[in-house]
């Protein structure tokens, strides 16, 4: 399945952020090529093809930004005045009419994961794995998320929690659970 991935790393600029100063160099999506990242998508789309609606190709927009950008956000769509570690903005939740050539000729948009490279830091340290490790496991969680995944209680998180872990494994990457 293809799928293209746009990789838009804010986080160079948000470097200005009091947080930030305290920071590895390897931070900001440089660590993660743009080929991977589309690998991994790739993969993930590969093993969600059940609740992807047939296309001719996929897209995924993916932001890697700082807790600052990221609290606006959550405030703005979600109104919590605090930052998070990932925000999904599925596009296929939007009743939006498409023309029938269109959807056998164009990419279907996916939609926005919004990942807090901060946060993600933080919670690497805390889990004792390496911050590419959190940013695969983030950005599944928002992968879910834009195919329909949710969690509204305890037994749909368990859920999405063993998908994302079988995601990640199916690009080479394990979780550590306590």
């Amino acid at each position: 399945m293809l799928i293209e991935v746009n990789v838009e790393d804010c986080y160079g600029i948000a470097q200005q952020s009091a947080d930030a100063s305290n920071l590895p160099e390897s931070a900001a999506s440089g660590e993660i090529s743009a080929e991977t990242w589309e690998n991994w998508f790739s993969v993930w789309l590969e093993n969600q093809e059940a609740d992807v609606p047939a296309a001719p190709g996929y897209e995924v927009s993916l932001r890697l930004t700082a807790d600052t950008e990221m609290q606006a956000l959550n405030l703005q769509y979600r109104q919590q005045d605090r930052s998070t570690d990932v925000l999904a903005f599925a596009a296929l939740e939007v009743d939006c009419p498409q023309l029938e050539e269109m959807q056998s000729s164009e990419p279907l948009y996916l939609g926005d994961i919004v990942i807090s490279i901060d946060t993600a830091n933080r919670q690497a340290q805390q889990q004792g794995h390496p911050l590419k490790t959190e940013l695969a496991w983030l950005a599944a969680h928002g992968f879910l998320h834009l195919l329909g995944w949710d969690h509204p209680d305890e037994e749909s998180l368990t859920q999405m929690l063993d998908r994302q872990e079988k995601l990640l494994q199916a690009i080479g990457l394990t979780i550590q659970t306590a």
